[in-house]
C-alpha cells in the first residue's frame, strides 16, 4: 500500500510544501493539511501500517525522523528537535516509540 491510496496527492504535496523548512513541523497541522484528521479511525490505522516500515507494530523514533518520505518521496527529513517534539507528543506509555492507538488518537487529538 501506498499513502496515495488512503490520501489525495494533491493534498500530500500541499502539506509537504507548508513544512520544507527544517523546524516549521506541526504535526497537527501536516494532519489536518493531508486530509488525516477527517479520517475514520480505521484509515488512520492503515495509513501508520504505511509508516510503520518495518512493520513492528510501531513507529519508532528512527523511523519517525523519515515519516514525512512515508507520504512522498519528495518530504524530508525531520529534524532530531522535531522528531523528538513529535515522539514525545504520541507517546502517552513512555516506551519511547509510538503504538497504532496512539498514533490514531494523536491524528484526532
Amino acid at each position: 500500500m501506498a499513502m496515495k491510496d488512503f490520501l489525495k496527492e494533491d493534498d500530500i504535496k500541499k502539506a509537504l510544501d507548508a513544512f520544507k523548512a527544517a523546524e516549521s513541523f506541526d504535526y497537527r497541522k501536516f494532519f489536518d493539511m493531508v486530509g488525516l484528521k477527517a479520517m475514520s479511525a480505521d484509515n488512520v490505522k492503515q495509513v501508520f501500517k504505511v509508516l510503520d516500515v518495518d512493520e513492528s507494530g510501531y513507529i519508532e523514533e528512527e523511523e519517525l525522523k523519515f515519516v514525512l518520505k512515508g507520504f512522498s518521496s519528495e518530504g524530508r527529513d525531520l529534524s532530531d528537535a522535531e522528531t523528538k517534539t513529535f515522539l514525545s507528543a504520541a507517546d502517552k506509555d513512555g516506551d519511547g516509540k509510538i503504538g497504532i492507538d496512539e498514533f490514531e488518537a494523536l491524528v484526532h487529538e
